[in-house]
């Protein structure tokens, strides 16, 4: 599984490093495809901008823990925390391909469709089952709720601007693994979007 040195890094580098890895979550697991960066300082649409707790969460947690939080009271959202590195930083899993438990989360969701399971945060969570009992718990120590290295070496990763947001959209923090049909939403080929492989 990823160590805590991989979390303390800056927060985009991260964010790109970990399209391509396998998160690991109990009986079930898939390959990121998207991720978010958020910093921690001066980034309008991070939680520390405008909540203290989250701010008290960085401050009493190490790189590589849980950032767990319900969005507009419907969804659960997975982060990790980012730290140590030249700044702090959150990371949002936006969306993984399903690689097993393919039946328990199927169950989970309530769909068949592959594509559909894992398309987005808050359908992650719910095939996962990831919740409020998750918050604050080290992703580096356990080797049940996890990332873990990438099964291929050669990822090409894509930037393009965050999405889901109303402050600080413009920002290209928003990571995929270029061609994915299980990302949240498709990338938008235009000047913002960039490629970035990586070996």
């Amino acid at each position: 599984m990823l160590p805590e040195s991989a979390f303390q890094i800056d927060p985009l580098q991260c964010a790109e490093n970990l399209i391509g890895t396998e998160l690991v979550w109990g009986q079930c697991g898939g390959l990121v495809v998207e991720t978010e960066a958020y910093l921690v300082e001066g980034d309008e649409a991070c939680h520390t901008f405008m909540r203290p707790s989250t701010r008290a969460f960085v401050e009493r947690n190490k790189a590589g823990a849980a950032y767990i939080y319900f969005n507009y009271g419907v969804h659960w959202m997975l982060n990790v925390l980012i730290k140590g590195g030249p700044r702090d930083g959150l990371i949002l899993v936006r969306a993984i391909e399903p690689r097993r438990g393919l039946e328990l989360m199927r169950k989970r969701r309530g769909v068949e469709e592959i594509k559909r399971l894992c398309s987005g945060p808050g359908k992650l969570t719910q095939a996962l089952a990831i919740n409020k009992r998750h918050h604050e718990i080290d992703l580096c120590s356990d080797p049940a709720h996890c990332f873990r290295d990438r099964p291929n070496d050669t990822v090409e990763v894509v930037a393009d601007p965050r999405i889901g947001i109303s402050r600080a959209r413009e920002f290209p923090w928003r990571f995929t693994l270029r061609g994915s049909a299980f990302v949240s939403r498709p990338v938008k080929i235009n000047g913002a979007a960039q490629s970035l492989r990586r070996d």
